[in-house]
């Protein structure tokens, strides 16, 4: 019935109070737990689909952000509702969320807290498209398999980190020198050999480069600032 329907409320008023659930100061902040996996699929190397089949909402919603393409069944609903049970966003959506759908559409849904259609959904660019049910899956399916039966992995793992790591970058020659070292590496690579020899051969490629071996070193692509 939900893809994640948020937070368990069974704790009623002190659901959201850390302090009192851990035992600990007032003071000490606390690393989100939604945090930390928004952050995990951020530093992921494989592109990451989701294929969001019922509710959605809080942490529900916030957790797909960082997801690559978002696919919905026509019945998904989609909600950021912590303005509503008197708490903020999470999971690293204040600086996912603007960078996905724009600044208008992602303060409108934090300042209402309504819950949302996957229509509305799509049309703000939440998903790419929307599904019946029983069609949900394998269409998400498929774009994986075009996606690993014609693409080099470790192009698309650079890809990822490039485009993701970029959207907060503060000049485009940041991007520039990033994207430089990039081409210039994969260009000497076995993978580029082979693409180009199957393109002029009118052949499928055999990519022999590998992501837990090839990725290349001038970039550290998992890592992220300390917690503060």
């Amino acid at each position: 019935r939900a893809f994640c329907a948020g937070a368990d409320l069974s704790s009623g008023g002190e659901t959201f109070d850390y302090a009192k659930r851990l035992g600990t100061s007032v003071d000490t902040v606390h690393r989100d737990g939604g945090g930390r996996v928004a952050l995990r699929i951020f530093r992921s190397l494989k592109p990451v689909i989701g294929a969001i089949n019922g509710a959605a909402v809080g942490i529900g919603v916030t957790m797909q952000l960082p997801m690559d393409i978002r696919l919905a069944s026509a019945d998904a609903k989609f909600g950021f509702v912590f303005g509503r049970r008197g708490i903020t966003p999470e999971a690293a959506s204040s600086w996912f969320l603007s960078r996905v759908v724009g600044i208008s559409s992602a303060l409108e849904w934090c300042f209402t807290g309504r819950v949302f259609s996957a229509q509305e959904a799509l049309e703000r660019g939440l998903v790419r498209s929307v599904h019946a049910a029983d069609d949900l899956l394998p269409a998400a399916y498929a774009l994986a398999r075009e996606i690993a039966d014609n693409v080099a992995p470790v192009s698309a793992a650079i890809a990822r980190q490039m485009i993701w790591r970029m959207a907060g970058a503060q000049h485009p020659m940041e991007a520039h020198r990033l994207d430089s070292r990039a081409i210039q590496s994969r260009g000497r690579s076995a993978d580029a050999a082979e693409g180009v020899s199957a393109f002029l051969e009118k052949r499928p490629a055999a990519f022999p480069n590998r992501v837990s071996t090839d990725m290349p070193d001038f970039f550290d692509w998992q890592s992220e600032p300390p917690f503060i």
